[in-house]
């Protein structure tokens, strides 16, 4: 019997040679949309200890490290070649960088606001968090922060979800808007807390998203034209 070589692992996109480095820059430059970043960062302080912003290029890791941050929350996964820079950029600046995967087009379930309260209470502040705009799940990270980081209202902290950070409401990201909606609405007069209403049975993510309607401008502008993650 034969047998095959093992594959060698290869990374996607390589950060560990000359050559990789600049391969995974040019990927990132034009299939993640970076050029549009490079003098914009939709940046936005939104507590004493955390500041959100768009994908951060490793130059401005390297700037917001200067300015005392600590940690790196992001919100994106790690498939893309921003990951494998932003990693490799963290390592090399002493930055912790903490993965915390979220989507702009459904709601947290109830382990994903429990996590987000443990990760805000363990981690070392001043720290930044980001998604690609900074716009919708970086929104939906600011409020939970605000809420159960601060103490912040609900009422209060869902204003992070706005046009001032370009977050589109009348789309499919709208229904980030839609759970603090629903729960001011229909659940704070009954006097239940936001953590008890998302921790208990009555909280279905999956029920309120499909209740939830967008408006095809907001959809063509959200989903075709600005193509959010």
């Amino acid at each position: 019997m034969k047998l095959l070589p093992k594959k060698s692992h290869v990374k996607p996109f390589p950060t560990d040679t000359k050559w990789g480095l600049f391969t995974t820059y040019l990927h990132y430059l034009w299939a993640d949309h970076a050029y549009l970043r490079i003098g914009f960062t939709n940046a936005h302080w939104i507590g004493p200890d955390m500041v959100r912003t768009n994908q951060p290029w490793p130059f401005q890791l390297a700037w917001w490290k200067k300015q005392g941050v600590k940690t790196v929350i992001n919100l994106r996964g790690g498939k893309g070649s921003f990951y494998y820079l932003e990693k490799h950029a963290c390592e090399k600046l002493g930055l912790t960088l903490e993965d915390f995967g979220l989507t702009s087009r459904s709601l947290p379930t109830a382990a994903e606001f429990r996590e987000a309260k443990t990760l805000f209470d363990r981690i070392e502040y001043p720290a930044l968090l980001h998604c690609k705009s900074g716009a919708d799940r970086a929104g939906m990270m600011s409020v939970l922060y605000r809420h159960f980081h601060l103490g912040h209202s609900i009422r209060d902290s869902a204003r992070e979800l706005g046009l001032r950070t370009l977050h589109m409401k009348a789309g499919h990201t709208g229904v980030l808007d839609y759970v603090f909606e629903v729960y001011l609405r229909d659940i704070e007069p009954k006097g239940i807390s936001f953590w008890d209403w998302t921790q208990g049975p009555d909280y279905d993510p999956d029920k309120l998203k499909a209740t939830f309607k967008a408006s095809w401008w907001g959809t063509l502008l959200t989903d075709k034209l600005l193509k959010r993650e």
